[in-house]
């Protein structure tokens, strides 16, 4: 047992698989609840499929409050205030145009036009388009046999999922406002994941994260303001939707970075197979998607695409 485990043993319930597994199950299960969220969302705000500058709007003031969560939750774990670093300013402009800006101007688009299993199951894409990115384009990693079969079973998941079982398309019912604009938000999960990956080396993850939030929020909303969006809030379960939306983010990215933060990234990395299926499972749940969800189809994409997340990060030992 190396030193440095016994000293953070005592202050670290973290490191315990048991709590590590737990926390990583509601991580995912807050991650996974986005999808239903957001459509629940859209029909207690009442915003038509049509309404885009109102679903920006919408986007925008979950973010704010996701920045604000964030922000406070992470100065009560570092028991200060967290204010980004002289110069950190223009990193965490950069990824607020990547990761809320852009993301999720592209996902809340595309939920309101396809369903939450589809949505969720594509949306599991972005760990495989991070990977490619991270070793062709930001050359931060290199490839390997694995991660290249993990990657591929992935996408093969997402095929299946998009074509319905009918490798000529015919079936998929497939959009560029729907499937499309999901394709496109994981595209800037991938940019994001691999421009964290960067600036968290002169910066704190959740120092980027909260203020990345707020700042890409407030722009969405400025923008959806802009367009002649509005948010109606009907009755107290408006209220009580948006901040959730808002928790979901700020909850999950704060309790994954510590679990990161006390544990090797392969074994917090590898829970992450458990994301795409809390979504398709809640979409069944909140959504009555049960009869794609539990579909032959359905469940086949989601096997795929959970296996591929295992596989890229399941870690290598080597043989002496």
């Amino acid at each position: 047992m190396s030193e440095v485990f016994k000293r953070d043993k005592n202050k670290s319930i973290w490191a315990f698989f048991p709590v590590t597994l737990l926390t990583a199950i509601f991580c995912c299960v807050l991650w996974g609840s986005a999808t239903p969220a957001i459509k629940i969302a859209y029909q207690i705000f009442n915003i038509g499929p049509d309404d885009t500058a109102s679903r920006i709007l919408l986007a925008g003031a979950r973010f704010m409050i996701a920045g604000v969560m964030t922000i406070a939750f992470g100065s009560i774990i570092a028991r200060k205030f967290l204010i980004p670093k002289k110069g950190s300013f223009k990193l965490i402009l950069v990824l607020s145009l990547f990761q809320t800006v852009g993301q999720y101007y592209f996902f809340f688009m595309s939920l309101a036009n396809t369903t939450g299993v589809r949505g969720s199951i594509i949306n599991a894409s972005g760990n495989f388009f991070t990977i490619l990115f991270a070793a062709y384009i930001f050359r931060l990693e290199k490839m390997t046999l694995k991660k290249f079969a993990g990657c591929m079973c992935g996408f093969i998941g997402v095929i299946l999922i998009l074509s319905g079982g009918n490798l000529s398309f015919s079936q998929g019912e497939i959009t560029l406002a729907g499937e499309g604009a999901m394709i496109a938000a994981d595209f800037f999960y991938a940019l994001s994941g691999c421009c964290i990956k960067i600036f968290s080396k002169d910066e704190n993850p959740v120092v980027l994260s909260g203020y990345q939030f707020f700042i890409g929020g407030a722009i969405l909303a400025v923008i959806g303001l802009i367009m002649g969006g509005n948010l109606t809030f009907y009755s107290t379960g408006c209220v009580l939707n948006l901040i959730y939306m808002g928790f979901i983010s700020a909850g999950a990215y704060t309790l994954w970075g510590v679990l990161l933060k006390y544990n090797p990234v392969s074994r917090v990395s590898i829970l992450g197979f458990i994301n795409p299926v809390m979504g398709v499972l809640l979409s069944a749940i909140f959504l009555g998607e049960n009869q794609e969800a539990f579909s032959l189809i359905g469940l086949g994409a989601l096997v795929l695409v959970s296996l591929g997340i295992i596989i890229v990060n399941a870690e290598t030992k080597k043989i002496v």
